[in-house]
């Protein structure tokens, strides 16, 4: 199990802060068991115990209590009593997912991406315009429209009368807003079995990202869309409730499946910019031929290749642009991914486990901006 150890000493903290402290790392933990919370406690338990976390005044049992008043998880009577993350938790997990993921790239100066186009909801500019007919009233700029209408009075005749000046049209002026743009998202994640193989652990940085994303688009660009497929052996689109519990499997690698799912589901959505993000370890190993699985995970079959490839000529006509994220260095996976990328005219990054959450939210805020010119 990954594991970065954060210093804490139990002694100098009140019960509430030690609370606040272990619950932070129960819900990382929480993310490398795939959301099994009792899975969660006993590696709790263990590192406590190696920490010194734990002591005659905070006991694992109290935490466990107090985790339970919180109501981040609830008893669950289908598994014998067992703990369950509830919606409040799984909330948890979604904002400190997006907490630390935004905190590395708090130096980054990455922001809210707007489009160049005025008009619409959105927030205030220090651009102003003449009036026109049919603008919203909320949006006239008063301090420059009485400014134009004093200027303009002041050489009418009369100017010298008290209290002479008067509001026309033309002094109106109006304060631009800027636009939000809805963007349509399919984030891509590969679960297939190299995903957890040799020890490796890739699941859960892509439960992270996912569950951050989510949250990010909740919570602030309301007008966007997020849609989670799998794809192993086939492709699988899944409850977003669902991201902290998905997990890799005895699977192959149909990245033509999981392609072509995406593209169904954005076809659907009626968002400016539509795109899909890819999170993969591997080369396509796989695709469905006449009803069966055609199968080869050795070097990169030519016709698995290019059924693949035929993908990515299909998201290009579409305009929905494809990024690709690769969490390993397989140089078979490297030279595809050019190849797929030239084609889709997308992007790629090798990003490993540990830059991925920084790489995908600095494309996904680029991405937002409107195609519209």
């Amino acid at each position: 199990m990954r594991w970065r150890y954060v210093r804490f000493d139990p002694r100098r903290h009140g019960r509430e802060e030690r609370f606040k402290h272990l619950r932070t790392v129960f819900n990382q933990l929480l993310l490398e068991t795939g959301g099994d919370a009792d899975d969660a406690m006993r590696w709790l338990d263990r590192l406590g115990e190696r920490y010194g976390w734990f002591d005659g005044d905070y006991s694992i049992d109290d935490f466990r209590a107090d985790l339970e008043r919180s109501g981040d998880v609830a008893r669950d009577p289908g598994t014998g009593g067992g703990l369950r993350l509830t919606g409040r938790g799984e909330r948890g997990l979604r904002r400190e997912a997006l907490e630390r993921i935004f905190t590395g790239l708090a130096a980054m100066g990455a922001g809210d991406h707007r489009t160049h186009h005025g008009g619409g909801d959105g927030e205030e500019t220090d651009e102003l315009r003449a009036y026109s007919f049919g603008d919203p009233i909320e949006q006239i700029a008063w301090t420059p429209t009485l400014r134009n209408a004093l200027a303009r009075s002041a050489g009418e005749p009369g100017r010298d009368a008290p209290g002479h000046w008067s509001l026309r049209e033309e002094d109106f002026e109006i304060r631009e807003r800027e636009r939000s743009v809805g963007c349509a998202t399919v984030l891509l994640v590969d679960v297939s079995h190299s995903m957890i193989l040799y020890g490796e652990d890739r699941m859960t940085p892509a439960r992270e990202v996912a569950l951050a994303l989510l949250e990010l688009i909740t919570t602030r660009f309301r007008k966007d869309t997020l849609d989670l497929v799998l794809f192993g052996d086939d492709a699988e689109r899944v409850e977003l409730r669902n991201i902290p519990y998905i997990d890799a499997g005895p699977f192959h690698t149909n990245t033509k499946a999981g392609l072509k799912l995406a593209q169904e589901i954005l076809h659907s959505r009626r968002n400016v910019n539509k795109q899909i993000f890819m999170i993969t370890d591997g080369k396509p190993s796989c695709i469905w031929k006449q009803g069966s699985l055609y199968k080869n995970p050795f070097g990169l079959d030519d016709e698995i290749r290019n059924r693949t490839l035929d993908e990515a000529l299909r998201c290009r006509k579409a305009g929905i642009a494809v990024t690709t994220f690769m969490v390993a260095r397989d140089p078979i996976l490297v030279d595809f991914v050019d190849e797929f990328t030239q084609l889709c005219r997308g992007k790629a990054y090798f990003t490993g486990t540990e830059g991925l959450g920084a790489a995908l939210f600095v494309d996904y805020m680029r991405n937002r901006q409107s195609r519209i010119t």
